[in-house]
């Protein structure tokens, strides 16, 4: 078993992007093919102060796993499929991250936060039940 361990820094607010991939390579058939098994695992931790929006502070994991089944001419082979699995896998974790956990945590924020303060709201209210009430008379 081999592991690649890559680090990338985050530079809108503070925050750090880790990932970890375990490769386990099976020659098969005389090595003209192997089977490789990839166990990946991102860390991913972001903070971000704006006095408009406030303090945000997110973290988390996320592993994935993938095989495969390539051909081997030389032993650069393996290089290039791991390369090729490797990179496949990372862009399938940051599409996961950036739809669902990203996704759903700017939908939350959507719901919680508001731009219109409290006495905003309450004129609205008031409003839409003084037309509420015009039109029912």
């Amino acid at each position: 078993k081999q592991w690649y361990q890559r680090r990338v820094a985050i530079t809108a607010g503070r925050g750090a992007w880790d990932s970890i991939h375990v490769v386990e390579v099976q020659e098969k058939g005389a090595g003209r093919n192997a089977h490789y098994k990839l166990i990946s695992t991102v860390m991913l931790w972001l903070h971000n102060s704006r006095p408009e929006s406030g303090t945000m502070d997110l973290g988390g994991s996320l592993s994935r796993q993938a095989e495969k089944d390539a051909p081997v001419t030389d032993m650069s082979s393996h290089i290039v499929n791991i390369g090729q699995m490797v990179e496949k896998m990372e862009n399938s974790i940051r599409s996961t991250l950036d739809t669902i956990y990203f996704g759903r945590t700017r939908d939350i924020m959507n719901e919680t936060r508001s731009l219109v303060d409290l006495k905003g709201k309450e004129k609205r209210k008031k409003y839409r039940l003084r037309l509420c009430v015009d039109t029912t008379a």
